[in-house]
């Protein structure tokens, strides 16, 4: 019997990167309410006192992104000095400034030395499938995202009122031939309220966190480490700068995919580094959903300016029911990889990045690129 440990972690949306990604994609999706064609690419940088938003966009509609940073802070729970970053008092520097010309011609539909919408980086993007969860994604990245999700919860609905907006959690599970079995390992690190011990933070965070989310996943043998430097009452961007993209693993397949480097937040969709990774998702997700493969990886490729794809390519890691050449010749033939008919098929014109923005792109239901309505079609494709 083969036994391999697998691990993956996750953030709260209080976490000081988590909180630059909140803004750069709240300051997308407040520019496509009203610009469903604005360009964006904004990076968020925040530390103690200070945030400061900087980068690219091209639109006809103005945003007030003193109010927007603020607004954003205090939903996420930073609406005080207790909180040790308050919203209200905040210094706030915008340096955005107007999309490349260059750039630009190469993204507009004719215009440029291609005539359709070329894509807005060159680059590689992977997405990922798995049928060992419900949700076609790696069991260690869903548990670590159901952990930190859950922190969000407990503190917002007063169950545990002493937390504070930062936190993580770490999964490992350990699996028999290819096999989730147990939890071997689970780390939470909790922000608090120095009015609470360490130790009532210690079993709250156990019973009313760890346990209701892992349950039967949990055993005597599992290791547990909550706080375990033994103290973490100064968090936030206070504690430690926060920056847009640091999260990208985080926010994809919890390292048990690949990744082609690039983040997603604050981009809008003709950066294929966003709208490529959502198709390939898309496309993994429909392949295992077939029953073609129990996993299935894909890698697509562009240049910028240029539509089409310059390579594809997919990997089931020998769980195939079909040969990988007619599961990519299916896909070819189903799916279209052009920027804008992902855009287009993937409705990445409206203001849904924001939600993406914490507890992961992929795995969660309302997204599009979720979808396995293409199901039918690869089962047709491939006869």
């Amino acid at each position: 019997m083969e036994i391999k440990l697998i691990t993956s972690e996750s953030v709260t949306e209080g976490h000081p990167d988590k909180v630059c990604d909140q803004i750069s994609d709240g300051i997308l999706d407040e520019i496509l309410k009203k610009d469903s064609n604005g360009h964006v690419a904004v990076e968020s940088f925040a530390t103690n006192g200070l945030v400061v938003v900087g980068g690219e966009v091209r639109t006809n509609h103005y945003v007030q992104i003193d109010d927007l940073v603020r607004k954003i802070l205090k939903g996420i729970g930073y609406d005080g000095a207790e909180s040790g970053f308050d919203c209200d008092s905040v210094g706030i520097v915008s340096a955005l400034h107007s999309q490349s010309a260059e750039i630009a011609q190469g993204v507009d539909e004719g215009r440029g030395d291609y005539k359709e919408q070329g894509a807005g980086d060159q680059g590689l993007m992977y997405g990922y499938a798995t049928n060992e969860t419900k949700e076609l994604m790696p069991l260690p990245i869903m548990l670590a995202h159901k952990l930190t999700a859950r922190l969000a919860e407990v503190r917002k609905n007063k169950t545990m009122p002493y937390l504070r907006p930062d936190g993580k959690s770490q999964v490992t599970v350990e699996y028999h031939d290819g096999r989730a079995k147990r939890v071997e390992t689970v780390v939470i690190a909790a922000c608090h309220s120095d009015k609470a011990s360490l130790k009532k933070v210690r079993s709250d965070v156990l019973n009313k966190v760890i346990k209701p989310v892992l349950g039967k996943l949990l055993d005597k043998k599992t290791k547990v480490y909550i706080n375990s430097t033994g103290a973490f009452t100064f968090g936030g961007p206070a504690a430690d700068t926060g920056l847009t993209g640091r999260k990208i693993i985080v926010d994809t397949y919890g390292g048990v995919a690949r990744h082609g480097g690039g983040c997603f937040s604050g981009k809008d969709s003709s950066k294929v580094d966003r709208s490529g990774a959502y198709m390939a998702r898309y496309v993994a997700k429909n392949v295992v959903a077939a029953g073609l493969a129990d996993k299935c990886e894909l890698q697509v490729a562009y240049a910028i300016g240029v539509a089409q794809p310059v390579g594809i390519y997919i990997n089931t890691d020998g769980t195939n029911k079909v040969s990988e050449a007619k599961i990519l010749q299916a896909i070819k033939k189903v799916f279209d990889f052009r920027p804008k008919a992902i855009i287009d098929q993937l409705g990445l014109k409206k203001p849904v990045f924001l939600q993406t923005a914490a507890y992961g792109h992929f795995g969660r239901p309302g997204f599009a690129w979720e979808k396995t309505d293409k199901v039918a079609a690869l089962k047709k494709a491939v006869k």
